[in-house]
């Protein structure tokens, strides 16, 4: 099959979140299987060419609107660790991809609808007929209305289109004028089975016209998908959802073990195994090269030794990764003996302001190292290094960090809510098998929730080496490649094919 993925970030050249890694895994893995896969992107000023391969001009004059005139773009092609690439670029005065940034400007809306009907616009000019285009958040989801209702009628052909919902926190408003200027009757869009904002009538959201209009739905994780039915998980648009609910498929992602391999890790001096086949000897290995990447994060760092654990956390700074809970378990921490790192970016002045303070009032016990900036190579130590890895997040509809964590032996401590609660299981209370239990899960999104799970975690980690090291074996043997769920996508994008080309 031909699959078109159309997305504002690509993982490791346009980056910001787990957006970038999903969609980069899920082409890696469909053009594995023999499909067609292509990904279209905007061509950023800050796109990483150095990890892209054969860039050059693909189409050249392709004209799309904004308002009443028609602007050039250009398209180049390139190859992303074998994904062909796909980079729009327009030639508009108002540099929509050359701000130094993929989001936070004040007209993201203008810009993103700018570059989706100028994506459809190349599918149809340039004579390809793909059996499924996949949408990829707020951002390109008036995708499913360009290709229907503008080029469907002039002979462009499409299976279908899916639309996956990362983070319903975010949904696109804007007003009927920004569908006018790509050439959408925008006003004919402001109707409650449209595009029409459930809270106001006048407003256009992005995001409910992309779910009314897709043919399938599908959310980063199983419970997650459950989640946003409810008022608390929709964020307004719950009723929306359960009018669409036989379009919503609940599909967990998973981690590129390419990538994410520790025994092959590009940033580790010292590798090791990944997985556990039961052998004593080969566990004693990998927690021999653990500990050795322990000792160089904290040399790196001058982090004082201790009796504790060292715990780490992996994380933008924004509010929905449970800003607070964070900072309630670096004090419980470093109280009780134990080591934190936190390597955090995306976060407000307000933000970093705070959790300086927090590492300037323990700085004389040494036991706590704060990295506020991107850092891949980090990321991949702390990684191998801790002994717990922390994800308290108030939602989270997948989560990536946790999987990862499992795959380098250190043990995830998480909130039980999306994905989280699909693939980490209490060692004392998820009911599980013991060789089943691969972390420590609290519910309530509270200090005193996480603190009784960090207890838990110190004790167990403390006062009996051997259940610890049979939870790392645990931890080691979860696999949470894409195997058994680019299937299912696979399955969604053939039956969609099927009916719309029958």
């Amino acid at each position: 099959m031909h699959i078109v993925h159309l997305t504002t970030e690509l993982a490791p050249v346009a980056k910001v979140g787990g957006l970038a890694d999903v969609v980069y895994s899920l082409a890696h893995e469909l053009s594995k299987l023999g499909h067609e896969v292509e990904v279209i992107l905007p061509k950023y000023d800050t796109f990483d060419y150095n990890k892209a391969k054969n860039l050059k001009v693909h189409f050249r004059d392709l004209w799309s609107y904004d308002g009443h005139d028609k602007f050039n773009n250009t398209i180049w092609s390139c190859e992303v660790n074998g994904v062909k690439v796909l980079l729009v670029e327009p030639h508009h005065p108002r540099y929509f991809f050359s701000r130094g940034t993929i989001y936070g400007c004040a007209d993201d809306t203008e810009r993103f609808l700018y570059f989706t009907r100028t994506a459809i616009e190349f599918l149809f000019k340039s004579g390809r007929h793909p059996d499924c285009i996949h949408l990829h958040d707020w951002p390109v989801a008036v995708g499913s209305t360009l290709a229907k209702d503008m080029y469907l009628p002039l002979g462009f052909k499409c299976g279908g289109t899916v639309l996956t919902i990362h983070n319903m926190e975010h949904q696109g408003k804007c007003n009927a004028h920004n569908l006018i200027k790509i050439g959408l009757s925008g006003f004919n869009y402001l109707r409650a089975d449209k595009y029409q904002d459930p809270s106001y009538s006048d407003v256009i959201n992005l995001l409910k016209g992309g779910i009314e209009d897709c043919n399938a739905i599908t959310t980063v994780s199983p419970t997650y998908a459950k989640e946003i039915l409810t008022p608390e998980g929709g964020h307004g648009l719950d009723p929306c959802l359960k009018k669409n609910q036989k379009k919503i498929h609940g599909i967990l992602n998973g981690i590129d073990t390419e990538y994410w391999n520790p025994k092959t890790d590009p940033h580790l001096s010292h590798k090791y195994q990944s997985g556990h086949d039961g052998c004593d000897e080969k566990l004693n290995k990998i927690l021999k090269a653990k500990a050795e990447n322990k000792r160089l994060l904290k040399e790196r760092f001058n982090i004082a030794s201790t009796k504790g654990p060292l715990v780490g956390c992996v994380t933008r700074l924004v509010a929905q990764k449970g800003l607070g809970l964070i900072e309630n378990a670096i004090h419980y921490t470093i109280k009780n003996e134990g080591m934190f790192i936190l390597l955090g970016s995306e976060y407000s002045p307000a933000t970093k302001q705070s959790f300086l303070d927090i590492e300037r009032s323990y700085k004389p016990k040494g036991t706590l190292a704060l990295h506020l900036e991107r850092d891949e190579e980090l990321a991949h130590l702390i990684f191998a290094a801790s002994d717990i890895i922390i994800v308290p997040s108030l939602f989270e509809p997948c989560g990536l960090t946790q999987m990862i964590a499992l795959r380098y032996g250190s043990i995830p401590l998480v909130r039980k809510t999306g994905g989280l609660a699909d693939t980490i299981f209490d060692v004392d209370n998820s009911g599980q098998p013991p060789e089943k239990q691969n972390g420590f899960v609290f519910e309530t999104p509270d200090a005193e929730a996480i603190d009784n799970a960090l207890q838990r975690a110190f004790s167990l980690y403390k006062n009996d080496k051997n259940s610890w090291k049979t939870l790392i074996a645990n931890a080691l043997k979860f696999d949470y490649s894409w195997g058994s769920s680019i299937l299912k996508y696979v399955s969604i994008y053939h039956s969609l094919s099927l009916e719309n080309r029958s």
